[in-house]
């Protein structure tokens, strides 16, 4: 059976499993009257307050991070290098500012539509690896920052696809240096051997 997820599945207060969890997931976006959707195949987790490596750290609030004060279940959208947005599934309760990034899709529903927007096919792994590529191929931007997850614009739906442990790689995030010891902690899920993880992709 196909199912949205519920506000109260993205409540869960343990990011890192919710982060693994959400591998085989479907994320979908509806835009201007057309479907795509992607299988959720590479995330990482932010453990709000407490991790150097979130936007959130120390009780940080900006304008940019006040979206991720909310209770879990909206979009976290933002512009990273001024040029890639990239899509956070907000977890946890209110006040509790935990996000998951989601790196990597495989594409699965509108797939001539990503490669529109991407300007190649689908069968190169570039066309979703990778979390601005993952954004630009769904058609993901600033103006579904704050969106409901359980709306008609995005959303994710639990398909049945299911990993074993020994199917799913744990490993350091990506590009958070500044994070200090943060940075090697492994909050980072991935799909072993799909060819659409972003890299480093080898165990």
């Amino acid at each position: 059976m196909i199912l949205k997820l519920t506000p109260e599945y993205y409540q869960n207060e343990d990011v890192i499993a919710l982060a693994k969890d959400l591998l085989g997931k479907v994320l979908y976006t509806h835009i201007d009257g057309q479907i795509s959707a992607g299988i959720i195949v590479e995330t990482e987790a932010y453990y709000g307050i407490k991790d150097k490596a979130s936007h959130a750290y120390g009780g940080r609030r900006t304008n940019r991070t006040e979206t991720m004060y909310s209770a879990g279940g909206v979009a976290y959208v933002y512009l990273c290098y001024g040029m890639h947005h990239l899509f956070n599934v907000v977890s946890s309760v209110k006040d509790d500012p935990h996000a998951v990034l989601i790196r990597a899709v495989e594409p699965l529903i509108g797939k001539e539509l990503m490669e529109e927007r991407r300007g190649m096919p689908v069968s190169r792994p570039a066309v979703s690896s990778g979390p601005g590529s993952a954004a630009k191929a769904l058609g993901i931007d600033r103006t579904f920052n704050q969106k409901d997850l359980s709306g008609n614009e995005i959303w994710i739906e639990d398909h049945q696809i299911r990993y074993m442990d020994e199917e799913i790689i744990a490993c350091p995030r990506i590009g958070i240096a500044y994070a200090q010891e943060h940075a090697l902690l492994p909050w980072r899920f991935f799909v072993k051997g799909n060819p659409y993880v972003s890299k480093p992709n080898k165990v």
